[in-house]
């Protein structure tokens, strides 16, 4: 018998308190339980289409494969689900880079996505990019993506410390992106949720200027509604970057 599995979400985005423009998108569909935050990159007009592109061409790829993919029960982990993800995100990869061939003022265009699927007690993630998914359990937090960025690529190569990552004049330079070419190599993971588990996406605005420990303390004490307290905190930190934040808590039941 299949758990009960009830979610609670929000998300929201801001410019934040130096950029002109808002580079960043995020979708937060609690009908379908398909989460994305995606950063773009490539200009002020670029980053905003390609951050757009993406996350409306995930969402509806995700709605249309899913409808032959759960004609039977699923299995999970289900390999064919975890595919799919990734086949999202590089879907949306070819979009971005055509529209940049159509447009060539926009060529270079490209952006980060880190997408959420929750089927039965199940999330799918798939992930390019330096924004993040983070899991908080019983008060701890664990990032469970990896930055593709050239400084934590560094931090797991034992080149640099992750204190020394974290000042590094290189450290919003990414090695991976979705857009720039017409398909990416896409992480993917999935993890069966427990009772009162949260997951939270963001984008480096975020990151990069609220610690993993304020991260879950504010996500434990409020859930979704720590949204807009967390882009609050970031924005009262210097706010130099775009900030966006999808929170999603899960409550499980035998």
């Amino acid at each position: 018998m299949k758990p009960t599995v009830k979610i609670e979400s929000f998300g929201n985005t801001h410019v934040g308190r130096v950029r002109s423009s808002n580079q960043d998108s995020f979708h937060c569909e609690a009908d379908s339980n398909i989460f994305v935050v995606a950063d773009g990159m490539g200009g002020h007009a670029g980053g905003e289409i390609a951050s757009r592109l993406a996350v409306n061409a995930i969402a509806s790829f995700i709605h249309n494969s899913l409808k032959g993919l759960l004609q039977n029960d699923a299995t999970h982990p289900d390999a064919r689900i975890s595919s799919m993800m990734a086949d999202a995100i590089n879907n949306a990869s070819t979009k971005i880079y055509e529209r940049a061939l159509e447009e060539p003022s926009l060529k270079g265009m490209g952006t980060t996505a880190t997408v959420v699927k929750i089927i039965d007690d199940w999330a799918y993630c798939s992930h390019v990019g330096d924004s993040r998914m983070y899991l908080i359990r019983s008060g701890f937090i664990y990032q469970i993506t990896n930055d593709h960025s050239l400084v934590s690529e560094q931090v797991r190569a034992g080149i640099l410390t992750k204190e020394e990552a974290e000042l590094h004049h290189l450290r919003n330079v990414i090695t991976r992106s979705v857009g720039y070419q017409e398909e990416e190599d896409v992480d993917t993971t999935s993890l069966r949720l427990e009772d009162n588990d949260i997951l939270l996406l963001c984008s480096d605005g975020l990151h990069g200027k609220v610690t993993d420990k304020e991260l879950s303390i504010h996500a434990s004490e409020s859930g979704p509604r720590a949204v807009d307290k967390l882009i609050a905190l970031a924005n009262e930190r210097g706010g130099d970057d775009n900030i966006s934040v999808v929170i999603i808590k899960a409550q499980v039941s035998p």
